[in-house]
């Protein structure tokens, strides 16, 4: 599965956006358990923004940081404590801009399993992991439909124990799923069965 994974996302052209914002960068961990698993983040609850919300490890670049690369393994040391050395990357996904104006490339990276992983309570709640087999079944509670300029998105929702993952981090899974794992997912269209929810346009980028 994992070597099937990287061949294909290193076969992957993803899409680059050139565009004058802000940049950011995320880590898509998948732990090489003898079932797979994906790791995920919930931001602290006092948080101005994103408080409460399900993400993955990342953040804005830094002028230190050499590259998108470091900027997300250096954030999800300070996130979750997890060794740079420890991470194998494995690929990247297409360029995502957020609600808020950030342009911001996720990355897919494999480690090891039963690492000390532990929570930056200044950002973060919690850390816990998601079986890979549990998106690839695509267990979605909901679709959101997000209209942008001419162009609509279906984004699943997913809940997964007291978790819920939406928004960016799921249009990530969703490039993941139908790129890494060839699972017939897609933003473009509807898919067969969810209850769909319409949420209002997000704001223009800031100048």
């Amino acid at each position: 599965m994992l070597e099937t994974l990287r061949e294909r996302l290193q076969a992957h052209h993803p899409r680059y956006l050139n565009a004058d914002l802000p940049r950011a960068a995320v880590l898509l961990a998948i732990v090489e358990r003898r079932e797979p698993t994906l790791v995920l983040t919930r931001r602290a609850g006092h948080l101005a923004q994103h408080g409460g919300q399900v993400a993955f490890p990342g953040g804005k670049a830094e002028l230190e940081d050499a590259d998108l690369w470091a900027t997300a393994l250096r954030e999800a040391h300070e996130e979750i404590a997890l060794p740079p050395s420890h991470v194998t990357c494995l690929g990247r996904l297409s360029d995502v801009i957020s609600r808020h104006g950030i342009c911001v490339t996720p990355f897919v990276g494999l480690i090891p399993p039963d690492l000390p992983l532990r929570p930056d309570h200044n950002e973060l709640d919690t850390i816990f992991e998601v079986p890979l087999t549990w998106f690839l079944e695509d267990r979605r509670s909901h679709t959101d439909v997000i209209r942008h300029g001419e162009h609509t998105y279906y984004v699943p929702s997913y809940a997964y124990a007291d978790h819920v993952i939406w928004g960016l981090s799921a249009m990530m899974l969703v490039e993941l799923l139908a790129v890494g794992f060839a699972r017939p997912i897609s933003l473009d269209r509807a898919p067969l069965g969810s209850p769909l929810r319409h949420l209002p346009a997000p704001p223009p980028p800031r100048s």
